[in-house]
């Protein structure tokens, strides 16, 4: 982030300097290193803000239009970024931050018809596949090379942390990271270190309150909680469910939160024969599966009542809320939850872990086998039909500046760069969200994104229908995945994969 002040301040010392070169003086003493350090701090800023108008004068006026999804790391850059990178080059951006729905259904239609309404959009790691496949996106790196004049000083690819491998094909880069996190579990460490309610814990279930490490410990704590919402006529209850039935969100819990610490895979396909059901060598309906899927299903019952209307924003809220002593929460939202006076009650109180998972699992993540949990995030590329490439361009680039990593990340809990985790301001937030960006570092190569499946929303769209009768009572477990392993694969098989 530009420090403008310090602009100023150079602006100020400049006048004076100028002021007193007017009368006669006496031959000025050698600077000393400390002066010599401060000019050039207070030079860097001024040769930055040079650099963007200058870069940004034959685009001055033009107006850039984007769209994302409504998550505190895009609501932080249309608000913050967008006035920062007009006031810098003079090219005006329009932000649409919108539904997830819409914000992935907007950019396809306009880049099926070709019709250049947007300059930039967000490309969450689980599409890029199928933008790929469809040469929607243009190459930010080849884009660079053709305008070196545009390449920012202060733009590196080689400073990103490895999520930026997600955008890339052939030697090209497709999108600019600009948001990144795990989907960790969150608890009330407040609950949990309650001397009472730790002892009522350990004589009702034998062992000792802590976050839950395999699932049999969640379910006794969801039900512990639960119970003692009821008793003390609490509006609490034991764990959250990202279990909206009639929205996408609801299997992706199902296919990349939940199964995973199951110990399936990749949504139970096999990446090399792209079959779903068991007795074609697929997981989708495996006996693994089938009880992950009950193990959710079952702690509805420990779920408040808007668990089967929550999408993440919900689930989100109602952690914040205080609702709920436990649940999977995505990363996006774990500062503001815990930092947040404005919108939760739980400042102070929020406990971060990696999430509980069966036996297997952690080795099969430490080997690369699989994982336990979803590494979540996206970045902005600029669509092939858009008109303003050039000026997008300078936008990507400005989002992509270590200088507006930190504020970025503390407002959203999103971190794309290796440097940001050391950031005095970063490191101080840390302690105050229990250690999330600690974990992230430490246990992110544990986590994975979504399945490299270039027909992931066509797949995903196919199976909803189960996942959500699952959720609303009509279908059991069994059922629902025996029926979803069958379309997912009658779904491939109409796209070209598979026999």
């Amino acid at each position: 982030m530009f420090r403008w002040n310090r602009v100023l301040g150079f602006v100020i010392v400049l006048s004076m300097l100028l002021t007193a070169c007017a009368a006669p003086a006496a031959p000025a003493a050698p600077a000393a290193p400390a002066a010599e350090e401060a000019a050039a701090e207070e030079a860097a800023p001024a040769e930055a803000e040079s650099w963007w108008a200058e870069a940004g004068a034959p685009y001055a006026g033009v107006t850039i239009r984007g769209i994302s999804e409504s998550t505190p790391p895009s609501r932080y850059s249309a608000e913050v970024l967008g006035q920062m990178f007009t006031e810098a080059t003079g090219i005006n951006v329009e932000f649409e931050v919108t539904s997830w729905d819409e914000m992935y259904n907007k950019p396809i239609r306009d880049m099926e018809a070709n019709t250049g309404i947007y300059d930039f959009v967000y490309i969450e790691q689980d599409h890029i596949y199928s933008y790929l496949s469809r040469d929607f996106l243009t190459d930010i790196s080849a884009l660079l090379a053709e305008h070196p004049e545009l390449q920012s000083p202060d733009f590196d690819f080689g400073k990103f942390t490895s999520f930026i491998d997600n955008f890339k094909q052939d030697g090209g880069i497709y999108g600019v990271p600009m948001e990144a996190f795990i989907k960790p579990y969150l608890y009330r460490a407040d609950l949990f270190a309650d001397p009472d309610i730790q002892a009522a814990f350990q004589e009702q279930y034998g062992y000792e309150l802590a976050p839950a490490t395999n699932h049999d410990q969640y379910r006794d704590i969801a039900e512990f909680f639960t119970a003692y919402g009821e008793e003390n006529d609490l509006e609490l209850w034991g764990t959250t469910v990202q279990g909206h039935t009639g929205h996408p969100s609801a299997t992706y819990e199902l296919v990349e939160t939940i199964l995973p610490t199951f110990g399936v895979y990749n949504w139970g396909i096999n990446l090399d024969t792209w079959k779903a059901c068991v007795e074609n060598g697929g997981e989708m309906n495996s006996d693994k599966a089938k009880e992950g899927f009950a193990f959710w299903l079952d702690m509805l019952q420990y779920a408040p009542p808007e668990a089967t209307s929550s999408t993440w924003d919900e689930v989100a809220a109602t952690f914040a809320a205080g609702r709920a002593a436990q649940g999977w929460v995505y990363g996006e939202n774990a500062a503001w939850i815990a930092t947040d006076a404005d919108r939760s009650v739980v400042i102070g109180n929020v406990g971060v872990a990696n999430p509980p998972v069966a036996e297997g699992v952690i080795a099969d993540a430490e080997s690369g086998a699989g994982y336990i949990g979803y590494y979540d995030g996206g970045a902005f590329g600029i669509p092939y039909s858009s008109k303003n490439k050039e000026a997008a361009l300078l936008w990507v680039q400005f989002i992509g500046q270590e200088s507006v990593q930190a504020d970025w990340a503390a407002a959203g809990a999103r971190i794309v760069m290796e440097s940001t985790f050391d950031d005095p301001l970063i490191v101080e937030i840390d302690q105050k969200v229990s250690g999330y960006y600690t974990l992230m570092r430490e246990a992110g190569p544990l986590y994975r994104g979504a399945a490299p499946l270039p027909f992931h929303n066509t797949l995903r769209g196919n199976i909803d229908t189960f996942i959500w009768q699952a959720l609303a009572g009509e279908i059991d477990a069994a059922t629902a995945l025996d029926g979803a392993c069958v379309a997912a694969e009658e779904t491939m098989l109409q796209l070209g994969y598979g026999e």
